[in-house]
């Protein structure tokens, strides 16, 4: 297994749909104040925000625990435990020079590694074209996260998230299939929920439509797309898979294990 990726949850062989998937919102999932106060999360705050001004604060759900399950009357479940965090807390404690120390003492304390960290749940999605690709991106420079790295799309757990970022369509997107969740070890173990979702175009009009720019077309700067049966191995081509990000990582992994096909 690749060092900056793990994996949390393996979804069974194709897929999870949205019924089968549970979500506890509670305060009980919220993070652990951090024992010395939280002062140091604005300071890094600041810093960031001094160095990248563009960067702005906002809410996001956190990932406090996740299981497989049965589901009445029949099938897989998957139960999502969840609380409440913001990018601020994310940059403050998963990406704080402290991480590594406020795992090890999460896990002292409260016997959970993950106890003192924002842990937003991020999202990926392996999108698929109907000629036989998948879609990935490079990332822009100026986020916060893996700049410059290639990613799947994605970001935070928001329905419209492909059509922003790639801008095609909701109209011409699957059902999208949870394949399972992985966690990012360069921040921590921040985890993302990866699914896989299928386009009704072809990789040349989501080219087009990429080109001419959706409301997040300034996270990336530039579109790529893989043959499926390459994806497959990809982790075997060592100079393209370090170009990966973590998150696009997972993503593969995940899509490999669980084998869903093209409708």
């Amino acid at each position: 297994m690749d060092p900056e990726v793990s994996l949390l949850v393996q979804c069974p062989l194709g897929g999870l749909v949205e019924e089968q998937v549970r979500a506890e919102l509670s305060p009980a999932y919220d993070r652990r104040p951090l024992p010395g106060g939280e002062d140091s999360i604005v300071a890094a705050w600041n810093a960031r925000r001094e160095a990248q001004p563009w960067l702005f604060d906002a809410p996001k759900f956190r990932l406090h625990s996740a299981a497989l399950g049965p589901l009445d009357p029949g099938g897989s479940c998957l139960m999502l435990r969840m609380g409440l965090t913001s990018y601020q807390d994310f940059l403050g404690t998963n990406w704080a020079s402290s991480a590594g120390r406020l795992r090890c003492q999460g896990k002292a304390d409260w016997g959970d590694a993950q106890a003192y960290l924002a842990d937003p749940l991020g999202v990926g999605a392996m999108l698929a074209t109907s000629d036989g690709f998948l879609v990935f991106l490079r990332r822009s420079l100026r986020v916060a996260e893996a700049p410059g790295r290639i990613d799947v799309p994605g970001g935070h757990p928001e329905p419209q998230e492909i059509r922003d970022e790639v801008n095609v369509p909701l109209s011409t997107l699957s059902r999208p299939l949870l394949l399972g969740i992985a966690r990012n070890e360069t921040s921590a173990g921040r985890a993302s929920a990866e699914f896989y979702v299928s386009c009704s175009l072809t990789s040349e009009q989501v080219r087009t439509l990429y080109m001419t720019g959706g409301p997040e077309a300034h996270e990336s700067t530039g579109i790529i797309f893989m043959e499926m049966q390459r994806v497959r191995h990809l982790q075997e081509e060592s100079e393209a898979w370090s170009e990966l990000c973590p998150s696009a990582k997972g993503a593969i992994l995940l899509y490999n294990l669980v084998q869903v096909r093209p409708a």
